[in-house]
């Protein structure tokens, strides 16, 4: 890289720059932090003080809530702020006060100031925690500024603990610090804070003996001071880089890096996920949590299970990017394959725990740990191994004997069966033992371990293959009925039975957890295909939406509904697994929150997180429209990581399937109003000139007749009458041909049938068309014998009428047509065949849809393009069918009708070409 290169800003720091004009310009307001160490050092002094300031500048400041806790210099300072009353909770017979979001965002003021930002909202309330209502009132549009100690910081939760014997149950993200736009340390050194308190203005008197014991130490508020100073100095730090970035100061910068966390259901998990944090903060570099998922997880109970579920809830809060991985036995090898996947050249690793029962004791000897195994693989990586504090680790050590004392009493029937089938082996060998030789006496042993093992795994193995080694040795070794061995070749029997017992017992074991986890994947992936075929062959929304709830909830065995907003905008459900009546208020207010939000909102969520609903907004690019609750039927589960991403990946397949049949649905439409802006443009183009054609005729011929002036001889006046009175019959036709093209298309043409000599119809039509044909010369060959026709005399002259007038129209003057007719049981077939220019044999079929006509160029004759449509419209309201083919010459066209005869019906069955 040139010097000139290395002086240039970096590209990311406009783009930082860019984020926070663009986040200035927002609606979203501003975040102010007043830091300290610990208690009393003056935090809500200082805001207040602040806030006075601001308000005679001219700010419209509001206290949202302060706690003044008893001092008084604290209270004088509210007396010229305006203040909000709080809210009211009843909880367990006692009436608790929180803030008032509601009246907070009503009343919008241009400052709000809200105390101790790590507090806990009573239940019931629409967050659990403080912060998550101040960032809600930040998006707003609302600033805020607020107070917090040190030791409410989410990642330094294990530091404190250290520090104070004491952990803290109240924190805060470190997401809420990075969004704040500024923070100010409020630093009092220790002295003068432990004297603040002995003057009472800290605490009441009562506490303050109590305090200075325990937690108001110099010490303690010293290294109390030191975090509260280090988290500022970061800060600052951290802006000052971003400087540095923008004005191209060279410096340090590390790059390509990513830190790992590997995490486990051991209780040291979340120490893990804090220390993963400080970490990545320290060396400003982004971080993963990931867990392995084996074959031996299923064996884990709840709250282990429950331990990995809230370590990565924990890592996803404080900003790393989670996941979870499935390997069968190999856990290293999966997790430094991930690594390398995702560029993570720094890993975190719990230190391998000791073993609280023989049994893990004595499996953990074939099992090399974790961590040693990612030191002795991941040469090319920085692999950091910490184990937990003392403290931790007794904590750790009376809980796992506590739990092995339950796991004991939990495989009282592993040992039964293991005992079992060492005796009913020996049952087996013993009437064997005669006839054949000593070495085969192990197959029902061996047979009883592999049972076992399939039942109750590697443990069961272990103890089927051990009961099963003393049980060969004491009845069927020399000595016999004692555990003394004085044959070579016995001993070496029995070390090689044991060895196959334990090579067998794990083989087996294995294979069942494989099996297990096989089983498992197969119903995961079955589900899932299940799910994606039906969605992809629906082709309606409430097809794909009756899918999803379906699907849901049958995988997580809970009660599932969609709700999507009405014409008011009010959430209605659309579909449910099963339907329910009504939801409670909190699942209302979670379902609206999720809508709105675009975010996950009830149980499992930081919002609203008492409702026993759990809603994920459904969205496509153009915004959320509608979502999806699950209600476990068990009321004890809890979210994890799995389920939720089951619900994201159901989320997005349902937005992409609701997407695609809104956007065929929208085609469709579009079709549809392209056809109507098609048949509208032909019909005005019909309405203007086709018909107003023989209308001119008419005005003309008759304004000939009534005009005085003109003297006109018998013939001119014959035949000005006739012209008129022949482009009114024109104009007629075209009429009907249009009311009949309606009641086709509703469905309204009804034909009154009866038996009729088809040449009176053709006949009448004769007459009728005499002027419009007059420059052809028609042709009728029909036999005198044939039978009569089931028509409606009306309308099949009507359809041949059209059929001879589009002949004629587009047949060359003194020309012929030909009307012909032959039977072929049981149909009559009419052909009226013209010496015309033809149809092209692409458009053979579409002459017969309404509004298209033939391309000729200019020159081609004047017509609205209904009349075969109707043809086809009449014929085949009889039964009949009409088609279109090339003169028998090869020139011209030939319009075939197919009617049905009224005679009686052939014994034959004939098909209607």
């Amino acid at each position: 890289m040139s010097s000139v290169e290395a002086e240039r800003p970096k590209p990311e720091a406009f783009l930082d720059e860019a984020r926070l004009e663009a986040r200035a310009q927002s609606a979203r307001g501003k975040l102010k932090i007043f830091l300290g160490a610990s208690p009393g050092v003056g935090k809500t002094y200082s805001m207040l003080e602040d806030a006075r300031m601001r308000k005679r500048a001219g700010i419209d400041v509001v206290v949202a809530l302060i706690e003044t806790h008893g001092r008084a210099e604290t209270a004088a300072l509210l007396g010229e702020l305006e203040s909000l009353p709080r809210r009211a909770v009843d909880y367990r017979g006692q009436t608790l006060t929180e803030l008032d979001l509601d009246a907070l965002l009503a009343r919008r003021p241009r400052l709000a100031l809200i105390d101790e930002l790590a507090h806990t909202n009573a239940p019931g309330s629409r967050h659990p925690k403080r912060w998550q209502d101040v960032m809600e009132v930040i998006d707003a549009g609302i600033d805020v500024t607020t107070t917090l100690n040190i030791q409410h910081i989410e990642s330094l939760n294990d530091a404190i603990a250290r520090i104070t014997g004491v952990r803290v149950q109240e924190t805060v993200p470190d997401e809420a610090l990075q969004r704040a736009d500024d923070i100010e340390l409020i630093d009092l050194p220790p002295e003068e804070l432990i004297k603040r308190l002995n003057d009472g203005k800290v605490y009441v008197p009562q506490q303050v003996g109590r305090a200075l014991e325990n937690f108001f130490t110099k010490g303690k508020l010293t290294a109390l001071r030191e975090l509260a100073l280090r988290t500022a100095a970061s800060r600052v730090d951290a802006d000052m880089l971003a400087w540095m970035d923008a004005n191209a100061v060279r410096g340090p910068w590390p790059t390509d890096e990513r830190l790992l966390v590997c995490v486990n259901e051991a209780p040291v998990a979340k120490t893990l996920v804090r220390t993963g944090k400080r970490m990545a903060d320290r060396a400003r570099i982004p971080w993963l949590a990931v867990t392995v998922v084996t074959p031996r997880h299923e064996a884990l109970g709840a709250e282990a299970n429950q331990m990995t579920r809230e370590a990565l809830t924990l890592a996803a809060t404080l900003g790393a990017e989670t996941a979870t991985l499935y390997a069968e036995t190999d856990v290293a090898g999966e997790l430094l394959t991930y690594a390398r996947k995702n560029n993570a050249n720094r890993i975190l690793v719990g230190r391998a725990r000791s073993h609280s029962s023989w049994l893990q004791r004595l499996s953990g000897t074939f099992r090399e740990a974790v961590s040693e195994r990612l030191l002795d693989q991941g040469t090319d990586f920085e692999i950091t191994v910490i184990s937990p504090h003392a403290r931790l680790a007794r904590k750790m050590a009376k809980k796992a004997v506590a739990s092995s004392h339950c796991a004991w009493r939990g495989k009282s029937r592993m040992m039964i069966e293991a005992a079992g089938s060492a005796g009913l082996a020996t049952l087996i060998a013993w009437p064997l033992w005669p006839f054949v030789p000593v070495a085969a006496i192990s197959i029902p042993y061996l047979v009883a371990v592999l049972l076992v093992s399939f039942r109750q795994g590697l443990g069961g193995a272990i103890l089927a293959s051990t009961l099963g080694f003393l049980s060969f040795n004491f009845f069927f070794t020399t000595p016999y009925y004692s555990f003394e061995v004085e044959q070579h070749e016995s001993v070496v029997a029995l070390i090689v039975f044991f060895i196959s017992a334990i090579f067998t017992g794990t083989l087996a074991s294995r294979l069942k957890a494989q099996v297990e986890s096989m089983r498992a994947a197969q119903r995961r992936t079955e589900t899932l295909y299940d799910f994606a075929r039906k969605i992809a062959s629906v082709t309606k929304t409430d097809d794909v939406l009756w899918a999803a709830v379906s699907h849901v909830a049958r995988v997580l065995d809970c009660h599932s509904l969609i709700l999507m907003p009405d014409a008011r905008g009010a959430l209605q459900q659309v579909q449910g697994f099963p339907s329910i009546d009504e939801l409670d208020a909190r699942a209302e207010g979670a379902a609206r929150w999720a809508y709105e939000k675009n975010e996950p909102a009830g149980l499992g969520t930081s919002t609203l997180p008492m409702s026993e609903w759990l809603f994920v907004p459904l969205s496509t690019a153009r915004g959320a429209f509608g979502v999806i609750g699950v209600q476990f039927r068990d009321k004890a589960r809890t979210l994890d990581p799995e389920t939720s991403r089951l619900l994201m990946a159901v989320e997005d397949q349902v937005s992409v399937a609701v997407e695609r049949t809104r956007l065929t649905n929208e085609l469709a439409n579009a079709r549809v109003s392209a056809e109507s802006d098609k048949l509208r443009t032909a019909l005005l183009n019909s309405v203007s000139h086709d018909l107003r054609t023989p209308l001119v005729s008419v005005i003309g011929a008759i304004s000939s007749l009534a005009d005085k002036t003109q003297h006109l001889s018998a013939s001119d006046s014959q035949e000005l009458t006739q012209t008129a009175l022949d482009e009114a019959r024109r104009l007629d036709r075209y009429v009907q041909n249009l009311l009949d093209m309606t009641r086709l298309g509703h469905g309204a043409l009804k034909a009154r049938r009866a038996a009729v000599d088809l040449r009176e119809i053709v006949g009448r039509v004769r007459t009728d068309l005499e002027r419009v044909l007059g420059q052809h010369t028609l042709v009728v060959e029909m036999p005198r014998n044939l039978p009569m026709v089931d028509v409606d005399p009306v309308l099949i002259g009507q359809a041949l009428a059209n059929v001879l007038e589009n002949a004629a129209k587009y047949a060359p003057a003194g020309s012929s047509i030909l009307i012909s007719a032959h039977v072929k049981a049981p149909w009559m077939h009419l052909a009226v065949s013209d010496e015309g220019p033809g149809i092209p044999a692409s458009e053979k079929e579409l002459v017969f849809d309404a509004f298209h006509r033939v391309s000729r160029g200019d020159g081609q004759p004047a017509g609205t393009g209904l009349g075969l449509a109707i043809v086809r419209g009449l014929i085949e309201a009889h039964g009949g069918t009409v088609k279109a083919r090339d003169g028998l010459s090869g020139n011209g066209t030939i319009i075939e009708l197919t009617l049905p005869l009224a005679q009686e019906r052939c014994t034959e069955e004939s098909e209607a070409p």
